[in-house]
């Protein structure tokens, strides 16, 4: 396994990643909000990738895993920012960007910013505009505690932990890179795993996100009992089925 590496920011912060070489198209992989680079999934593709010589990235975004900062200060924009400077500073070549719920979303922010650098898109539980659905979602309690200190506690449903905060920069900022209101140009592969057990992303916006892209080449796997992790062996096996799919059609 790689060492963890830092890739330095113009504002001090570092963004703690894995890379590994080897061919391309490489698989770059962004995880979920609140979440971090060691998770079964993104092991899973590194370990998939080692086995075949192609080259694998992961990372954390500011305020996530081993990077700096506070995760109530980080915000949409800031996030696809980090994908961008791994994208362009660790990575070679074309890359199938796989995402994560938030991390659905950033695939989509990056491969608009980099269309000329993204040759796939493989979405897990994909979250676009998932602030305005948590907006949606707060109680009067966390709201009244949002206005009054700039953030709210939001339960942890996966584990026993600390709640996690969301910071009212990520809701309010996050207006500002809303997808799913118009079409997204796109014209590339794209693939999404969606399970209909889900509680945080409902799964039918699998199929809104699918018919608000332009491309046609997009095809939707709805997993009847499958839950939001989409971590369990079948799931990973159709992880590394489908990419492996989308890397053979390249």
């Amino acid at each position: 396994m790689p060492e963890t590496a830092f890739l330095a920011q113009p504002d001090g912060s570092r963004i703690a990643y894995y890379h590994s070489p080897g061919d391309a198209p490489g698989i770059l992989f962004c995880c979920g909000f609140n979440s971090n680079m060691q998770g079964i999934k993104a092991l899973a593709l590194e370990q998939w990738c080692s086995a075949r010589g192609r080259q694998f990235t992961r990372f954390d975004y500011y305020g996530h895993g081993e990077s700096g900062g506070e995760v109530e200060d980080g915000c949409i924009g800031r996030w696809r920012d980090d994908a961008i400077a791994i994208l362009d500073a660790v990575t070679s070549g074309p890359q199938l960007v796989v995402g994560s719920s938030m991390g659905g979303w950033i695939m989509l922010l990056l491969a608009l910013a980099r269309p000329e650098r993204i040759c796939a898109l493989l979405g897990l539980a994909a979250a676009p505009d998932f602030t305005e659905r948590l907006r949606s979602s707060l109680t009067d309690s966390q709201r009244n505690q949002l206005a009054d200190s700039g953030y709210a506690d939001l339960p942890n449903c996966y584990d026993d932990g600390e709640p996690y905060r969301v910071g009212r920069k990520l809701l309010d900022e996050g207006r500002s890179h809303l997808l799913l209101g118009a079409p997204i140009p796109l014209e590339l592969p794209v693939r999404l795993i969606q399970g209909q057990l889900d509680e945080d992303v409902p799964w039918r916006l699998a199929l809104q996100l699918a018919d608000q892209l332009r491309t046609d080449d997009v095809e939707v796997q709805l997993v009847k009992r499958g839950d939001h992790r989409l971590s369990g062996p079948a799931d990973l096996q159709r992880l590394l089925t489908t990419a492996q799919e989308l890397l053979a059609g390249l």
